[in-house]
């Protein structure tokens, strides 16, 4: 008998990660990941870990359906895998508004509810809903699950959701929500099983990666983070600007005639590391580019990076713990160092050789404040997530 797989989906708005899972009745394992790259020309499927590793130009256009890419990466998967043997399909929704505070298993009602918060997340949602939909036409009656990067952040007080606009928009919808929740659950889970007694404590968490994020855990449980409403908000990512003041957006409109569309598309794909260096988004190409421009883009990312831990530290009060995760926080010493070096007020001290070598512990030993790299998981998640609801 084949072993029971699991697979998971988790889509930004460039690309598709997918994990391959061994189900059993009390875990989900890892067996392989994959990526469809919908930025590459031709569309590219990767199997970046698994029984073979390949990258293969797919002859599938992107649609509204995603259809075919789905059929011919299944193709390529089935040749590796027994997908007669998936029993679940466990997606990554960037937005569970406040509808779902956890977890779902999709049906006609929890998909309605997804599809009803298109507006709050433009670019992401419906990449989820498509991936959904495909799903269900290609595997009719695989059973799958939603697990929400807002819903993590739903232990965070009124005080830090509200924005100081009239009450009633509060109501309607109009609050600071969070996201990378997926990845901030699996620090935490991390941090538990590192220091079971604190969790870390108060502890502030670095998702750096193409989109970036920071959030205050206080033992485990989220209390602040830089996001807010949308995915734009807060620090400055490859190509999203970070918080701007809404004065800037309105001049943009009246004073140069933007329409709403193209000022999304500056403040979304056009800012950020690319627009301030003029050079690149990716982070590698900049700190290897001996110009001004991207000297100065690194320095307003890390400058801002370190702004807001300050500011999350001040939300918990203090601060024990710096984690840093994703892409750039687990993999880039240059990075890390400069936002460390900005944050020695607040009594934290920087291993320059154990930062150099990526170890998991990169503060020295009188630094007030430990500083741990922890590679985060956000499929596992799905897939744990996928296997509670399905027992």
């Amino acid at each position: 008998m084949s072993q029971k797989l699991l697979l998971t989906f988790n889509a930004g708005s460039s690309t598709v990660k997918i994990g391959i899972f061994a189900r059993s009745p009390t875990d989900a394992k890892r067996i392989g990941k994959g990526v469809i790259d919908f930025r590459a020309d031709p569309l590219t499927f990767h199997l970046v870990e698994g029984p073979s590793i390949f990258d293969v130009p797919l002859v599938a256009k992107t649609d509204d359906l995603l259809h075919d890419v789905l059929e011919e990466v299944f193709a390529w998967l089935g040749q590796h895998y027994d997908l007669d043997a998936v029993t679940a399909v466990g997606h990554r929704v960037v937005h569970g508004g406040d509808l779902f505070t956890d977890a779902v298993r999709i049906d006609e009602n929890s998909l309605s509810g997804i599809e009803s918060l298109v507006t709050l997340a433009p670019l992401h949602q419906p990449q989820n809903l498509r991936l959904i939909r495909a799903i269900a036409e290609l595997k009719p009656g695989l059973p799958q699950t939603a697990s929400f990067d807002t819903a993590f952040h739903r232990t965070q007080s009124d005080i830090v959701r509200r924005f100081a606009i009239p009450r009633a928009w509060f109501d309607k919808g109009v609050k600071r929500y969070g996201f990378h929740g997926l990845s901030y659950a699996y620090i935490a889970g991390a941090l538990k099983g590192l220091e079971p007694q604190t969790a870390g404590g108060r502890a502030v968490v670095a998702h750096l990666g193409s989109g970036a994020s920071l959030c205050a855990l206080e033992h485990g449980s989220s209390r602040d983070t830089s996001m807010g409403f949308s995915t734009i908000d807060g620090v400055p990512m490859a190509t999203r600007s970070g918080a701007i003041d809404p004065g800037v957006l309105f001049h943009l409109i009246e004073a140069h005639g933007l329409s709403i569309r193209q000022v999304e598309e500056l403040i979304y794909k056009q800012s950020g590391l690319l627009g301030l260096s003029g050079i690149s988004a990716d982070s590698r190409v900049l700190l290897e580019t001996p110009s001004k421009e991207a000297c100065q883009a690194l320095d307003v990312f890390t400058f801002r990076i370190a702004g807001e831990v300050a500011r999350l530290a001040a939300s918990l009060g203090g601060l024990d713990t710096l984690v840093f995760t994703a892409g750039i926080g687990e993999n880039q010493p240059a990075i890390r160092r400069s936002i460390v070096d900005r944050l020695r007020f607040l009594g934290l001290l920087l291993d320059g050789e154990a930062n150099d070598r990526n170890e998991a512990v990169i503060s020295r030993e009188e630094s007030r404040v430990k500083i741990r790299v922890i590679a985060t998981d956000e499929e596992q998640v799905i897939a744990d997530d996928g296997l509670k609801l399905l027992a």
